[in-house]
């Protein structure tokens, strides 16, 4: 294959992923990346004397790094420091109502029975175990595979897997198959929760997100240095594979010659010529137009209405009193529906709002490593690139607080860095500042989802945005998904005998 050259767009986990397979496999891949570090939404801001990460906060799925690093012949234990989490996270109601699960799913049901009693546990039981059901039914036919249709997914499964997809309840929400195993609104919406790690709100994301719950109890882990360490190695790797990394290098077109892909240009004024570029930005960008209209022209536009949630940040270096801080913490507000409508059918931030605190300094024993501390407090909200007052903000920050303090927790903050929507639209362009690409509401949504390949001959995508979906193992996911179309597109057209390829997922 000596006249192929791969150009990746962005060093997200995905883009990353993609073309550590592809230099693995002897490409020449040119990796352009506007920012001056890899990771994409795997990120640290500064928040006065604390690095503070600003991205993705828990690490689950180590198997997919596992893969991806023993394929390239490493350790993903050798080249980042893991440890695993006992307690998964601590849910806070008021200053008496408080909740931990643990890695232990015993310790769990243990302790769902002290907070809700012996019938919440039983149901917790059962809701785990379907849990897993739901993922074992979707790990190998769609989480690992190409893009399916419907019709796809039922061929995949097989008459004999057709009724675990029935069970699997594609065509209920979330929320109704919590009641099915709760009782307790309180544990309706710590579940109900996992709708929005996929930017969803749990009344319209379908039942199948309860494999979160599955891959949660799986493990989870903690990273020296946090996910932009992770993010950093994966780069790492791929160089030593031969792969050229640029960063500060901004793609600003793709080019097209007798109908397929022929180059990425850059701002400033760059042309790398390419017979094959892997768009690892969302697919919201290409569908806009912002890398040119034949690369518009190759993948479906995401309405506005179907974009996923966004966030308010507060990076933090702060000094919290007054609850006992675990690594993973989410404080709720007394009305999930009210918050929900807030974000989804009144587009505004909520007035009493849910918070998620990542104290990055704290483990299992809730003991802090430095002070002040690396604290990123989240609330979720609608995504929208329009300008927000700073008085808004004020208020979210306002709001935010009283839900803290009414759980017991008072945080003095020596700094703050703030990231609202439109910050999140600044940096990753089209988007809106939605976070996760399409919202999956509905049972089709996932099908709606773009996969590797496109309408553009030569022109392939990666990233949260596409199948699989997003998350950071998912996204490294597509990005794996997208090497392994690559290369099997070349071995079709190769003269050569073809090969199979090592990838650890089937294909179509």
């Amino acid at each position: 294959m000596p006249h192929e050259r791969v150009v990746v767009i962005g060093a997200g986990i995905g883009g990353l992923v993609a073309a550590l397979g592809l230099a693995r496999a002897g490409l020449p891949v040119t990796v352009v990346e506007k920012a001056s570090a890899p990771g994409g939404k795997m990120r640290q801001v500064a928040a006065g004397p604390c690095r503070v990460e600003a991205g993705p906060t828990v690490f689950t799925m180590r198997w997919v790094f596992e893969e991806i690093f023993a394929e390239a012949g490493a350790d993903l234990a050798a080249r980042v420091r893991l440890a695993p989490a006992e307690i998964l996270a601590r849910h806070a109601w008021s200053g008496s109502e408080r909740l931990d699960l643990f890695a232990d799913p015993a310790r769990s049901e243990a302790a769902i029975a002290d907070f809700a009693g012996p019938r919440e546990a039983e149901g917790f039981r059962r809701f785990r175990l379907g849990a897993g059901e739901v993922y074992r039914t979707l790990e190998a036919p769609f989480i690992r595979g190409q893009r399916p249709s419907p019709a796809g997914l039922a061929r995949r499964v097989g008459l004999r897997g057709l009724g675990d997809l029935w069970r699997i309840r594609p065509f209920a929400t979330l929320w109704t198959a919590l009641g099915e195993h709760f009782r307790d609104p309180r544990l309706r919406q710590l579940f109900g929760r996992y709708a929005t790690y996929c930017g969803a709100s749990p009344f319209a994301a379908p039942a199948t997100l309860m494999l979160v719950a599955h891959v949660e109890q799986a493990g989870v882990w903690t990273i020296a240095g946090g996910l932009s360490r992770l993010a950093a190695a994966v780069a790492d790797l791929a160089a030593e594979h031969g792969a050229d990394l640029r960063y500060g290098a901004e793609a600003t077109g793709i080019a097209v010659a007798g109908g397929r892909v022929a180059a990425v240009t850059l701002a400033d004024g760059t042309r790398l010529p390419a017979t094959r570029i892997v768009a690892n930005a969302d697919a919201a960008a290409l569908g806009a137009g912002l890398f040119g209209p034949a690369a518009a022209r190759a993948v479906d536009p995401v309405p506005e209405a179907a974009r996923s949630l966004s966030a308010v940040t507060f990076a933090v270096a702060g000094r919290p009193a007054g609850f006992p801080l675990v690594r993973h913490n989410v404080f709720f507000s007394p009305d999930y529906a009210d918050e929900f409508a807030d974000l989804t059918r009144r587009g505004r931030l909520p007035r009493d709002p849910t918070v998620y605190v990542c104290a990055q300094d704290r483990g299992d024993d809730g003991v802090a490593a430095a002070a002040p501390e690396a604290l990123l407090c989240l609330v979720n909200a609608p995504a929208r690139d329009r300008p927000i007052h700073p008085e808004e903000i004020a208020r979210c920050h306002a709001s935010m607080s009283r839900r803290l303090s009414a759980c017991g927790l008072t945080i003095t903050e020596e700094a703050r860095e703030t990231t609202a929507p439109p910050d999140f639209a600044r940096l990753f362009p089209a988007t809106g500042g939605a976070l996760y690409g399409r919202a999956p509401h509905g049972w089709m949504a996932s099908f709606r989802r773009a996969g590797a390949r496109t309408r553009l001959p030569g022109l392939y995508l990666a990233g949260g945005s596409v199948h699989p979906g997003p998350g950071v193992p998912m996204a490294a996911q597509s990005g794996r998904l997208a090497a392994a179309s690559i290369l099997q597109d070349l071995a079709s057209t190769s003269p050569s005998r073809a090969a199979a390829t090592r990838g650890g997922m089937s294909t179509a």
